[in-house]
């Protein structure tokens, strides 16, 4: 609000607004807010259940990051696998490929 309120003196909140998502109806909100004392209250005191409940979310939040790299892992030693498997036969492939070559054919007659 601070910035909108120096901004439309020069004109460019209209900017601020745009940039940031928001109406005006906004920001009458939050200043009607203000000058009754809604915004301070809320900003000057942090609730113990807020705080319990920010960690709470953090936690779940962790968790779940975990839960999403174990399977990330997993996945890419499957991969990893599969391609040393794909490694393995393109080699045996190639090796029956050359000794193909390198006998001779019976004549048909």
């Amino acid at each position: 609000m601070a910035e909108y309120d120096a901004a439309k003196a020069s004109g460019e909140g209209a900017a601020i607004l745009r940039r940031e998502g928001l109406y005006h109806s906004h920001i009458l909100e939050w200043r009607a807010a203000r000058d009754a004392g809604g915004l301070t209250a809320l900003g000057s005191r942090k609730s113990p259940v807020s705080e319990s409940r920010r960690r709470s979310a953090e936690a779940a939040e962790v968790e779940r990051l975990r839960r999403r790299n174990e399977r990330l892992e997993a996945d890419l030693a499957r991969t990893k696998t599969a391609l040393e498997i794909m490694g393995k036969a393109h080699a045996l492939l190639e090796t029956l490929s050359e000794s193909a070559d390198d006998t001779p054919r019976p004549r048909r007659r």
